[in-house]
């Protein structure tokens, strides 16, 4: 059974900058796309950004130029840099692990507020 834990959460002034982590245990994480979303109060949970097993990546156009996502297999973690981060990026972010169609875990989510 794969589990998921997310870190780096926490608060930080507009323009600032953050890194998120997942680490993940049990399974193949080589194997996985690894996904980032976000859930702000009151509204759906959202794709923030996405890296695939070979490395390939996709992002949100909300967070293109300013998020970047990358994984360390040998770690068996994903990570999430965030800069230039605005207030609109407050939300809790989540990490998601898939297999081809299959989902494969959530990670239980880490609290991100951006505010003066």
């Amino acid at each position: 059974q794969v589990h998921l834990v997310d870190s780096g959460g926490g608060l930080v002034q507009p323009g600032g900058s953050l890194r998120l982590s997942c680490a993940a245990s049990g399974g193949i994480f080589s194997d996985y796309t690894m996904d980032w979303y976000r859930q702000a109060p009151g509204k759906q949970r959202d794709f923030v950004a996405s890296i695939n097993s070979g490395g390939g990546t996709n992002y949100a156009d909300s967070v293109k130029g300013r998020f970047t996502i990358s994984r360390d297999n040998a770690k068996s973690t994903v990570y999430l840099q965030m800069n230039n981060l605005k207030p609109e990026d407050t939300a809790v972010y989540y990490c998601y692990a898939v297999r081809g169609a299959v989902k494969i875990a959530w990670g239980q989510g880490i609290q991100v507020t951006v505010s003066s």
